[in-house]
């Protein structure tokens, strides 16, 4: 019986062992879990409180969009939104940066109390990807100096985009992409003169255009209404519905010539012609593409002139010269280069380059001029009329005399009877 109860006693020590152990167990890993736990959510519930930053500059990231923009440089001068904000912000950056770069990185940007962005003269602000800029009941954007929008979706209440030309500075805009809506796109700013030098490239607006802004250049986009869009489309080739989704769109890149044939003649038209000069001729235009020139064929255009100085030199020899014409072509060619010879990024307007357009010129004949005859006989000069009187008083005085020579022979005879 002794050896039985001794392991008896035995196994119970060992069951008890084994439940401390896996107790002990239990408890170190429930502290354990407990122990990460706050370590894990007094963080987050930390992180939760503070505010998060809303824009980075290269590696460092910003409380705000404008303080962001303060620290720019020449080497790193966009600004990347991180998340959605309400701010507005003014283009200020460091002196030595005159333009900035504002990607919209699919968050938005929504003005506080006045114009969400707001672009002084002399400075250049550049808008690119997805994004948002809000305007509410204020402007989205004011500008002053240069804007170029490459994307993004923009929207207001009141007029969305404003611009101004003053006498000290000039707005230059170029819209190429984006969605942009309000009641009024675009307008002037109150004390400007002019509206300055804004283009449309493309996009999709979806709002009224007013007249009068004789600056303002529609070069592609789409429209969902024409309202007020018509003294911009004179001089292009119309707007093309789209049966989809109602939008008008801005037909593609098209050359038109009032006067496609012309004819020179003998007079002030009868001159050599320049590039420009035949386009004045013939009223040769683009549909307000200002990113593209007209050029004609050099040697089409060598061939009139030609052609013009036979007919010059037929004139001055006063010979006869058979009527002749000579078709030009003129094409649409891409600038390349700005004014003063730097690149200059060019957005596309057209599916495809080099489209063209011919005129042709005609050069009348010129008659050859009439064989002049003999010269005739010279006619007797008339008498003086001095001399023609000395005659008439001679020819009376011997009248005169004849007759006294009659009288004195007939009274001879008298008296001698």
């Amino acid at each position: 019986m002794y050896k039985h109860e001794k392991q008896a006693v035995e196994r119970l020590q060992s069951n008890h062992i084994h439940m401390l152990s896996t107790l002990s167990t239990a408890i170190i890993a429930f502290f354990l879990i407990i122990s990460l736990s706050r370590t894990m959510l007094f963080p987050m519930m930390a992180f939760a409180d503070e505010p998060q930053p809303v824009a980075q500059v290269g590696n460092t990231t910003y409380m705000s969009v404008q303080d962001a923009i303060g620290h720019t440089s020449l080497k790193n001068n966009t600004v990347t939104l991180l998340t959605d904000t309400m701010e507005s912000v003014t283009v200020t950056p460091p002196k030595v940066v005159r333009g900035i770069t504002l990607e919209l990185n699919g968050h938005a940007l929504n003005a506080s109390n006045t114009t969400a962005i707001t672009v002084p003269a002399n400075m250049q602000l550049t808008i690119t990807g997805s994004g948002t800029v809000v305007g509410g009941d204020n402007p989205a954007i004011d500008c002053r100096g240069a804007l170029r929008i490459q994307d993004g979706n923009f929207t207001s209440n009141t007029t969305l985009m404003r611009f101004a030309e003053t006498g000290s500075a000039s707005a230059e805009a170029s819209i190429s992409a984006g969605t942009f809506t309000a009641p009024t796109l675009i307008g002037m700013l109150n004390d400007a003169e002019h509206l300055g030098h804004v283009s449309i490239r493309g996009g999709e607006y979806h709002g009224a255009i007013p007249a009068g802004l004789d600056t303002l250049v529609l070069m592609g986009g789409s429209f969902s209404t024409t309202e007020n869009l018509t003294p911009y489309l004179v001089d292009v080739a119309g707007l093309i519905p789209d049966s989809d989704d109602g939008m008008f769109n801005i037909s593609e890149l098209a050359i038109s010539s009032d006067y496609p044939t012309v004819e020179l003649e003998q007079g002030s038209t009868l001159q050599k012609l320049t590039n420009d000069s035949l386009l004045d001729l013939t009223r040769t235009k683009l549909n307000g593409i200002s990113d593209y020139r007209l050029v004609a064929d050099a040697e089409q255009l060598q061939a009139l002139n030609k052609q013009i100085e036979l007919a010059l030199q037929a004139v001055a020899k006063r010979k006869a010269f058979d009527a002749v014409s000579q078709t030009v072509t003129i094409t649409a060619t891409r600038n390349a280069e700005t004014a003063d010879g730097g690149a200059d990024p060019q957005f596309r307007t057209s599916g495809h380059d080099e489209i063209s357009t011919q005129v042709t010129v005609n050069i009348k004949s010129i008659a050859k001029p009439d064989e002049p005859g003999k010269p005739a006989e010279p006619k007797q000069p008339d008498m003086p009329r001095t001399g023609s009187a000395i005659q008439v008083l001679a020819v009376a005085s011997l009248l005169l005399l004849v007759a006294a020579a009659v009288c004195a022979f007939v009274t001879s005879r008298l008296r001698s009877s």
